[in-house]
């Protein structure tokens, strides 16, 4: 059956190596169940509804990667797609957690739409490498922030907006700690480095008294508070176009590279740089999207740590289902994801932001039309504290910024209507 399935002996593989693989992606995913509820609690959300919602989405993503399109791309709640849910739709912008979900309900609408039209495939190679490069860094950049404030390393100031907290507070301190101790184990090649230091920060942080032990394993607590409180007519409004677009664009691009690192390392890409069947692996994405929301959570994408399971050998979509089945069995680690405190998973934030700001290396910085938009991306995101203004004004910049200096012509029509898109929105909306 799962050789008809997955067709693991034509793709070089077999039951024992695809199943080690998927083991291997979720250690190094596995910190989303701790930090998608911690994140998303600070909406309002039920923390324990939101666990649920997390490791039931990753495993619909993941099955459907798995079984659709045969892909060894594991899926789950996004990184930065959380942030912006959180801290720009909801605490910055002021709207409810269930007008958010509804737009991410609607982003993935979009999503299955664009997919079967083929517009998705245009898009990704539409937009220029540099600005898509500046949105990632940006997040990354934004997650940082985040990461610093929740451990109090950076507090608000009256004069100058922000100021370095107290240092020697326990939560500063483990804090940094954790993420140390991240980026020592991750560059000593541990399996689940990030998932094993918010372990340790936590355990510490019971020793110390600073955290209440829960215990570790019990029933899956009640998913209820979050499934289906999607208010759909709320997100009707038309100045929640540019949050859905929002969604999309970043979801996007956070899919297409993904991706495009995971095929290529496992050689499935041909001579011409083409993917096997992408349309039913963004099919499977943009549906898991769409099913996520329904349950209570923010986007559901394909996660670049798939490239570790690729990496251990990973080649079918049966190294996909095996992390589906891996966050399954997670469901029943709720007491553990409810003491794991915001301290804990600051410095997977601050690791996760250092991947996604070390593509900043690949722009060239010569060419000040392509690197004066990088730079506006990623500053405007973390000192707006919103995801949609960065990209918005890293968009009309770069639309500018070429046509003032004669390079209109190697514009994108597309770029010119985004640009335009995002004025219309901040003139008249």
């Amino acid at each position: 059956m799962l050789e008809k399935l997955f067709k693991l002996e034509e793709n070089g593989t077999n039951v024992r190596t695809e199943v080690l693989a998927g083991v291997t992606t979720f250690l190094t995913m596995a910190y989303i169940i701790f930090v998608n509820p911690s994140m998303l609690s600070a909406t309002g959300m039920d923390k324990g509804a939101v666990f649920v919602a997390t490791c039931l989405a990753a495993m619909i993503g993941c099955f459907m990667m798995g079984l659709v399109a045969n892909y060894p791309v594991a899926q789950a709640p996004g990184m930065g797609l959380n942030a912006f849910f959180t801290y720009s739709v909801v605490l910055g912008m002021g709207h409810t957690w269930q007008v958010a979900l509804a737009a991410v309900f609607f982003s993935g609408l979009c999503f299955i739409a664009l997919s079967l039209l083929k517009v998705r495939e245009w898009l990704i190679h539409a937009i220029p490498l540099s600005l898509r490069t500046g949105i990632t860094a940006g997040i990354g950049l934004f997650l940082a922030f985040i990461a610093l404030q929740s451990a109090g390393i950076v507090v608000d100031n009256p004069a100058t907006l922000v100021h370095v907290g107290d240092l020697t507070s326990f939560p500063a301190a483990m804090a940094a700690l954790g993420f140390m101790l991240t980026i020592a184990l991750v560059h000593r090649g541990m399996k689940g480095a990030v998932l094993v230091a918010i372990l340790i920060i936590t355990g510490l942080g019971i020793l110390f008294g600073d955290v209440q032990y829960n215990g570790i394993v019990s029933a899956p607590p009640s998913i209820a508070p979050t499934f289906m409180q999607l208010d759909i007519s709320g997100a009707m409004d038309v100045g929640l176009l540019s949050i859905v677009f929002a969604f999309l664009f970043v979801d996007l691009f956070d899919t297409a590279g993904t991706l495009v690192g995971a095929t290529t390392k496992a050689g499935m890409v041909d001579k011409d740089g083409r993917m096997p069947r992408l349309g039913r692996a963004l099919l499977a994405d943009s549906t898991a999207t769409s099913v996520g929301a329904l349950l209570g959570t923010s986007n559901t994408t394909s996660y670049v740590e798939s490239v570790a399971g690729v990496a251990a050998g990973g080649r079918t979509g049966l190294t996909a289902v095996t992390v589906g089945i891996m966050f399954l069995l997670a469901l029943f680690f709720a007491p553990l994801a409810g003491m794991v405190p915001a301290y804990a998973t600051a410095g997977a934030l601050f690791y996760v932001a250092i991947l996604m700001v070390s593509g900043l290396a690949g722009i060239d910085w010569r060419d000040l039309t392509e690197a004066a938009p990088v730079v506006v991306v990623c500053l405007l995101m973390p000192l707006t504290y919103s995801i949609a203004e960065g990209i918005a004004l890293g968009f009309i910049t770069y639309a500018a910024v070429k046509l003032l200096s004669g390079k209109g012509r190697d514009v994108n029509i597309s770029v010119w209507v985004i640009a335009a898109l995002f004025t219309a929105k901040i003139v008249f909306l």
